[in-house]
């Protein structure tokens, strides 16, 4: 059975909010607001400090829960035999029986000695084990620190088991030898818990140990610049964005919504707990993306990931959303053309997403949008000062959507959460390093990373923005510009049957001589990294060979 249910019945339908309309001086606004005359935008012309404060701040808006797993129990007291989530393979539990298990293993968990604020290592491929491990962990007020068995190595996990004090790991019982020599006290294998009638059906209870602040997962940064650094995502952060627009994508019951990404990444946490809190069904993949996303109601991908699927076979789906890496106009102009397509930003660090967007084609820019609810972006210089409106800064990030730090790691939590100065209250703003500008009606257009602004021949270049002038070559689908050396530019365009001529002709006709790439490969698909985005290390790496190469051989490029 699956319950439809009006916009107007949703709404009244949810538990209201438990929080208190006033809160005491000391404590944060409940508004995100920047106010105006604010001496730190005092620099600005009245008119663009009006925009400024104007831009830079998000709705107000109340998510329904506190806590992102008392969505998941209201609608598993309001359609019981609905189903929860559906594994490729045909597998599903009904949102019944996954609390009840949930319930179950946290129990079982709280047996174990473990409780409120505690962390638990969830080393698990995707599955029904591992929606129950996730939360049953909630419900206990611990987190959850997730990582795929099949991508993340035994050096990695024993860093990540020891960063976060973990005592105990929920796994399943094919890796319980693997996982056991990872420094943790326990391994509990959630399938063999599930198979002990004893454990099934324990009388059913709810676990509110947790506080809106309290820390909901802990998600481990890829490492591929050094050790993984783990973010202190709460509870507050997360219903923020999961349960209010746009970050809810307008999820309902009967939706059912693709469960795609590597459960490590912070995006995957949206599909998840996103879908499960408005009462959707999870789909949850095997191998073949294309089958999951043909059934799908609701996708949430990287572009490098949406860029695989054969979007005329997917017309069913009502709404998709990207983030976590640049996206390529030429592919929103894909899927924008027959269903809700947003444009999103924002790194692990200020919650999954802190800017949205829908675009349609035909719209003037591609633009990242405004801040979500409850949230700020402020646009600054280097020293730490608003930009003027259409001036390139980089990217702050305020309110709500600002997480909890690094854990066990207060020098590099320094560096990057800084005091707010524009919403005061000892509250923090992140350091996104992302660069953008607002445009003239208040959206945000994004360049790249600060580490994607270069020098070449003494010029400041911004490879995004060479990217999007390659990604203009016909039938071009994703482009990237890399700096091969302090003179010249290297670039990669997929597919193969891109004409790097005719890509390269797009770059002179459009940016300076500086910006021409020295080469232009074409290949059939862009490397990825385990997370689902470009591999620019792979790319850099193959550039620096085919350089080698042809100086080698004399040949001109």
């Amino acid at each position: 059975m699956t319950l439809q249910t009006t916009g107007t019945d949703r709404q009244l339908l949810r538990r209201p909010n438990t929080t208190p309309d006033t809160l005491p001086e000391d404590q944060p606004p409940a508004t995100y607001q920047i106010p105006a005359g604010h001496p730190a935008i005092a620099h600005l012309p009245a008119a663009e400090q009006q925009q400024f404060c104007q831009f830079g701040t998000g709705p107000s808006v109340s998510p329904d829960f506190e806590l992102i797993h008392q969505g998941f129990e209201h609608f598993a007291a309001l359609q019981p035999d609905a189903c929860a989530v559906r594994e490729a393979g045909g597998r599903e539990i009904s949102y019944r029986t996954l609390n009840t298990q949930a319930n179950a293993l946290a129990a079982h968990l709280q047996r174990n000695q473990v409780s409120r604020g505690d962390s638990v290592c969830l080393f698990v491929r995707r599955g029904i084990e591992m929606v129950v491990g996730i939360l049953a962990c909630l419900k206990l007020g611990a987190n959850y620190v997730p990582q795929d068995m099949q991508l993340c190595p035994s050096q990695q996990r024993r860093h990540i088991v020891e960063t976060v004090a973990a005592t105990i790991i929920l796994t399943t019982r094919q890796y319980e030898q693997a996982v056991s020599e990872d420094g943790a006290q326990k391994v509990i294998a959630i399938d063999r818990f599930l198979e002990q009638p004893a454990g099934i059906h324990i009388e059913q209870r709810f676990f509110r140990a947790a506080r809106p602040e309290d820390t909901a997962v802990i998600i481990f940064t890829s490492g591929t610049t050094g050790k993984a650094n783990g973010v202190q995502v709460s509870h507050a952060n997360l219903v923020n964005i999961l349960l209010t627009a746009p970050g809810n994508m307008g999820i309902r019951p009967g939706d059912k919504v693709a469960q795609q990404l590597n459960i490590a990444f912070d995006m995957a946490a949206w599909e998840i707990l996103g879908c499960l809190g408005n009462g959707g069904t999870l789909l949850i993949r095997n191998k073949d993306f294309q089958a999951t996303a043909e059934q799908a109601d609701v996708l949430i991908a990287t572009p490098s990931i949406l860029a695989t699927l054969d979007a005329s076979r997917c017309h069913q789906v009502r709404a998709v959303a990207v983030a976590g890496e640049p996206c390529p106009q030429p592919l929103a102009d894909i899927w924008g053309a027959f269903c809700d397509f947003y444009n999103s930003c924002g790194p692990t660090e200020t919650t999954i997403i802190n800017t949205a967007e829908t675009y349609r084609p035909g719209d003037p820019i591609l633009s990242i949008g405004r801040p979500t609810p409850n949230n700020t972006v402020y646009v600054l210089n280097d020293k730490l000062e608003p930009c003027g409106i259409g001036e390139t800064g980089e990217m702050w990030a305020g309110g709500v959507c600002v997480s909890k730090g690094y854990i066990n790691n207060p020098e590099l939590t320094a560096e990057r959460y800084l005091d707010d100065p524009f919403l005061g209250h000892g509250l923090k703003m992140f350091r996104t390093r992302d660069l953008g500008r607002w445009t003239a009606d208040g959206t945000l257009e994004h360049f790249g990373r600060v580490d994607d602004q270069v020098k070449i021949r003494g010029f400041r270049v911004e490879l995004d923005a060479v990217s999007a002038v390659l990604e203009r070559a016909e039938n071009c689908s994703h482009a990237v510009a890399l700096k091969l050396n302090s003179r010249h530019l290297a670039a990669f365009v997929s597919p193969a049957s891109v004409d790097p001529d005719e890509a390269r002709q797009h770059v002179l006709s459009a940016l300076p001589y500086y910006c021409e790439p020295l080469f232009i490969i074409a290949v059939d698909e862009l490397p990825k990294t385990i997370r689902g985005k470009v591999d620019k290390r792979a790319l850099a790496a193959s550039a620096a060979e085919y350089h080698r190469s042809i100086e080698t051989s004399g040949e001109r490029a």
